[in-house]
């Protein structure tokens, strides 16, 4: 009706009688390209989301709301005729027939002739560009606004498409958390940001990888272009994908990230119609350090981080935990204070954490036993630090995705609830407890970046009348599974680190046909498993019959030879599922280093499932010690192996994988995991995602010592701890004052019983963590003293 009219009116003149759409109006007029006022109109339109309960654009209502802005002084509009390739109606210059389509276009993009981006300078070349797009994009030529770069995609067989920039949207929620900039600052600095308004690829051209090319190209071409005419260069780019229409693969492809979406039009309406055309919002950094560069701080917003950022005594939990979707704030808060006090006594019940303070006991065990179906769940406890983690692994450029299950033994809770069957005595006898698969995030160095997701599962054994054959039992029943859900969430991941290789290393359990299935049918995160099972592998040309990977990778030539250090092992009784093995020293390993490329042949349950191209490469110890076992292994990997240097590094690799032994470690010895006596495995579980980052900066702070002992102290010690450290070392004369990280470390070490001796090893997570806590008490008598 008309007062529906009148009050959409309203809500157009209001959202654009603020002062800060005035003056991003101002700075669109303010532009080298003039724009008449129609095209002008229709842009904010599309920028605010002025559209009626219909979906149609509220022209009239924002052409007179900016005449009456004119009225009173506060902008200056173009006459009605306006210039830029539009008429004084708002219709582009066109041809008067179609372009031509392209002749002999190749499927694949590599074998395109002279595939390049002509930039729009002249009459021609826009009226072929407005031609292209009425014929073929939804959104049709026009209006763009602001400085604007427009290109035609040419080649040898004719028009391919075209790309055209533009101002970039005033606001957009998920845009201004990631870059972390305030209204101010976005104010000054918006101009660095330009849009690709529109981008089109011809409807009827069928060419792989076409549109990731020309997307690269485009971001290649526009700096220069930019700088050459408007004097300055942008620092980002942004881009809007039509969630209906559009996955936004080729923006994937050509490293572009996807930061969140908009919230859809008609955010001036009462009708909530949003929903009808939510875009995904991608981004392209033309400047890695553009935050520093507007001015902001290095933690500002969600870019990558150093991982050594924000570690510091009193900030750690704040930041690693802090903000947790808990549904409730209190709870969140609550959660960051109890991390923090648990984290300086990580072996102690919470009671002996608290040191009697009934208070914090209570509010502890508040958030411990929320109902089971609350929003304290292990992930929603893990989500601050999963994304901390993201950011960490965005400033590398390969991270190992390091995959793992262990059993934690909750045996002697008789009374928990919702325990599973972790394994069977001698007797028979079950064992409950909970089966933790984490996937945690390391870098290629051994820097260990964080816990990217854990899940805690209670295993059924499977029952006696499941006459099933294992293999077709679907994957989703079995435990197997876990690893499957692991490299889908590093899929996830991917998208987040465009720019960052991501590896996803497993041991032998993950040896199955299905894991290598999911990477074929999405080959963004790369797979490194050693191998368990000696599979067929397809027909060579010299060999008629199959053969057998084990054999032929062993008669394949040596390539290399390398010294590895294998690490102490202890023994293990026998388990239902795991073998006994006996105790292993430590010691040094030469390998002979063998590999090829080759295709595994799925088992004969896959039938209509084609061969698995992979690279397989041997390492074998030829001369090993008298009663030792010989270290062999044979590593699976969908990377390519082109050179010895290649099969090494991937081997490297691998040998990070202990990395997750050493955390399973840390979390049941140093964070006495086992120790905990909750009612529920829901309850455990919260337990569990709580030391699992406890966990997480234990190793990391003693990773810091040995691999960047250089590093000053302030990156993991607070000043009290650092005047503490000097003050103690004052008193005990014989121990000069730490300056470094790694001299920190090592005293901190010393505090807790590690004796420091030269042939001593670097001091483990263990014995740091112990000193950690005598320095927590130092601290507490020096306060109290001060």
């Amino acid at each position: 009706g008309h007062s529906g009219g009148m009050l959409r009116q309203n809500q157009v003149k209001q959202c654009l009688a603020q002062p800060e759409s005035v003056e991003y109006i101002d700075q669109l007029l303010g532009s080298e390209e003039s724009v008449g006022r129609c095209a002008l109109a229709e842009f904010l339109c599309e920028q605010f989301g002025f559209f009626n309960a219909h979906g149609e654009v509220q022209l009239s209502s924002c052409l007179k709301a900016l005449r009456e802005l004119e009225a009173k002084g506060r902008i200056h509009l173009p006459g009605a005729r306006g210039q830029g390739g539009q008429s004084h109606h708002g219709s582009p210059r066109r041809l008067s027939q179609p372009v031509a389509f392209p002749e002999g276009l190749p499927e694949k993009v590599g074998e395109i002739q002279d595939l390049k981006l002509t930039r729009v300078t002249t009459d021609a070349e826009m009226r072929i560009w407005n031609e292209l797009m009425i014929e073929g994009h939804p959104r049709g030529a026009g209006p763009l606004v602001g400085r604007q770069i427009r290109y035609l995609i040419s080649s040898g067989h004719g028009w391919l498409g075209g790309l055209g920039f533009s101002a970039a949207a005033l606001q957009l929620a998920d845009r201004e958390e990631w870059i972390g900039w305030s209204s101010e600052q976005r104010r000054e600095q918006l101009h660095r940001v330009v849009c690709l308004n529109r981008f089109l690829i011809r409807p009827g051209i069928e060419c792989r990888n076409l549109a990731s090319r020309v997307l690269s190209l485009s971001v290649g071409a526009l700096p220069g272009d930019f700088q050459q005419r408007y004097k300055f260069e942008p620092w980002l780019i942004e881009s809007f994908v039509d969630k209906r229409s559009w996955v936004g693969t080729c923006y994937q492809a050509a490293n572009w990230r996807r930061i969140g979406q908009t919230r859809g039009r008609g955010r001036q309406e009462r009708s909530h119609r949003a929903n009808e055309s939510i875009k995904d919002i991608y981004v392209y950094s033309l400047s890695q350090d553009f935050r520093i560069r507007m001015g902001l701080s290095p933690e500002a917003g969600l870019g990558p981080l150093e991982p050594t950022q924000g570690l510091e005594g009193k900030q750690w939990a704040e930041k690693e935990f802090g903000k947790a979707p808990l549904g409730d704030k209190r709870l969140s808060q609550r959660l960051v204070m109890s991390a923090g006090m648990k984290a300086q006594k990580p072996d102690r019940a919470f009671n002996h954490v608290a040191d009697g303070d009934s208070g914090q006991v209570k509010g502890y065990y508040r958030l411990i036993d929320k109902p089971d179906d609350s929003a304290v769940t292990m992930e929603n406890i893990l989500a601050p630090h999963r994304q901390r983690t993201i950011r960490r692994m965005e400033g590398q450029q390969t991270v190992l995705c390091l995959q793992d299950g262990s059993d934690i033994d909750y045996n002697n809770l008789e009374q928990c609830q919702g325990l599973g069957t972790i394994g069977t005595n001698q007797t028979g006898a079950q064992s409950w407890g909970l089966h933790l698969h984490p996937t945690l995030a390391v870098a290629p160095s051994g820097l260990v970046l964080g816990v990217l997701r854990a899940e805690a599962l209670a295993p059924e054994p499977k029952s006696a009348e499941d006459k099933r054959p294992t293999h077709s039992i679907p994957i989703e029943e079995k435990e197997t599974f876990s690893w499957v859900k692991g490299l889908r969430d590093t899929m996830e991941v991917a998208k987040q680190v465009p720019q960052t290789r991501l590896i996803n290393v497993c041991d032998r359990e993950a040896d199955f046909v299905e894991l290598f299935q999911e990477h074929r049918n999405n080959p963004s995160v790369e797979l490194l498993v050693r191998a368990n099972h000696n599979r067929n592998i397809a027909n060579s040309q010299e060999t008629e019959q199959e053969s057998k990977l084990f054999e032929a990778v062993r008669e394949s030539p040596l390539k290399t030879t390398v010294t590895i250090s294998v690490p102490r092992q202890s023994a293990r009784p026998k388990k239902s599922k795991q073998k006994a093995r006996k105790k292993r020293d430590a010691r040094t390993a030469e390998l002979s280093i063998r590999y090829l490329s080759t295709e595994i042949v799925p088992p004969k349950y896959y039938k209509d499932k084609e061969p698995i191209p992979v690279s397989v490469i041997h390492a074998v110890e030829e001369d090993p010690p008298a009663g030792d076992e010989a270290v062999e292994w044979f590593l699976i990997t969908t990377l390519e192996i082109d050179s010895p240097e290649k099969a090494l590094e991937y081997l490297g690799w691998y040998c990070q994988r202990w990395r997750v032994e050493e955390f399973f470690r840390v979390l049941k010895s140093g964070c006495s995991t086992e120790e905990l006596t909750y009612k529920t495995a829901q309850r455990l579980r919260r337990g569990i995602a709580i030391n699992l980052v406890i966990a997480w900066r234990i190793m990391l702070m003693t990773h810091l010592g040995r691999e960047v002992p250089e590093l000053p102290m302030e990156v993991l010690f607070s000043d009290l701890e650092i005047k503490v450290l000097r003050a103690y070392s004052k008193k005990k004369r014989n121990q000069p004052p730490p300056e470094t990280l790694g001299e920190a470390v090592r005293f901190v070490a010393r505090l807790g019983g590690y004796l420091n001796r030269r042939k001593d090893p670097p001091p483990g997570h263990q014995v740091v963590w112990h000193g950690y806590s005598v320095l927590q008490i130092l601290c507490t008598g020096f306060e109290l003293n001060l």
